[in-house]
């Protein structure tokens, strides 16, 4: 069956392009208040178009921003993360001077070893360094459709193997996980498909992927290098400069994001949620791609890339 996308202008928000491949900033919205449905359908459109959307002056309380979570699906709970207590969904993500490692440095997609991972998180920053401290996002469309065709056919073959041990018991704010057991692992295609745009993604990331199976262990190696350095593309980037209660909403089946820690030992302060996603797959069905340029609000289909009921 083929997908048909409608395009959507924009009555309840304003939009203004972080970069021409990935991001916007969304203005004439206060989070704090309950969405709307058209204001929610445009965020979600701009969402699936953007991949990234970010928000400037924003005051939330731990309950505001869940609610904001919620309009998205049910709230997702880290495996192994600090919460403020009484909101075991809200991780709380904090850097000062007296950090050694802080969360979300070097690239990654959050929580991709859980079988499940999440569909996306929002960040809400009410203390950012005077400079610094910047997040940037990687459009994992762009990674894979900056492929050569033969690179293409080698992944979508393939899958790997996501694992957290390695990042559990050190990772900042993060409590401690002594059993094995608690470390979520996963195997994920090493090229997604979005559930909802349909567009195609390349899915593995430094934070989690170990290794690519159903090859050799050098050959894993070589081909993870060669992806991981990949991402790390400028021209698949934009970089969102934070200031005092700004909100960024990130994509997580189509970006990877890295926090710099530049800012050392000024203080980074805020709460993050993250929403819960699907299993990763990759389909078979060669319906057409809509361009980046193209909104992407889809017709007939849940925000998770279902058939309605």
């Amino acid at each position: 069956m083929l997908l048909r996308y409608i395009a959507m202008q924009y009555e309840t928000i304003a939009v203004k392009r972080l970069s021409p491949v990935i991001g916007a900033q969304i203005d004439g919205v206060d989070l704090s208040e309950p969405l709307g449905n058209q204001t929610f359908a445009e965020l979600h459109d701009a969402l699936m178009r953007f991949q990234v959307i970010v928000f400037r002056d924003q005051e939330m309380t731990l309950d505001d921003q869940k609610r904001l979570g919620r309009h998205f699906g049910d709230l997702h709970v880290h495996p192994f993360a600090k919460t403020p207590e009484g909101h075991p969904e809200v991780l709380t993500i904090h850097a000062d001077a007296s950090n050694k490692r802080v969360a979300g440095h070097g690239w990654h997609t959050d929580v991709s070893c859980d079988p499940e991972p999440p569909m996306g998180s929002i960040l809400y920053l009410k203390t950012t360094p005077e400079t610094g401290g910047d997040t940037m996002f990687s459009s994992m469309y762009a990674a894979y459709d900056a492929l050569s065709a033969p690179v293409k056919a080698l992944l979508e073959g393939l899958e790997a193997e996501h694992r957290s041990e390695h990042l559990a018991s050190g990772n900042a704010g993060h409590g401690d996980h002594k059993d094995q057991r608690d470390y979520p692992a996963s195997v994920h295609p090493v090229v997604r498909t979005h559930p909802v745009t349909r567009r195609k993604a390349l899915y593995v990331n430094a934070g989690f992927t170990r290794r690519i199976l159903g090859i050799e262990r050098k050959e894993s190696d070589a081909l993870l290098e060669f992806l991981f350095d990949h991402v790390r593309t400028p021209e698949f980037h934009c970089r969102f400069a934070w200031e005092d209660n700004s909100v960024a909403f990130w994509d997580n089946r189509a970006v990877q994001h890295h926090a710099l820690w530049d800012y050392y030992p000024q203080v980074r302060s805020g709460f993050r949620v993250t929403i819960q996603g699907d299993k990763p797959f990759l389909s078979t069905d060669e319906s057409p791609e809509v361009h980046s340029d193209t909104s992407l609000r889809l017709s007939g289909y849940d925000l998770k890339g279902r058939p309605d009921s």
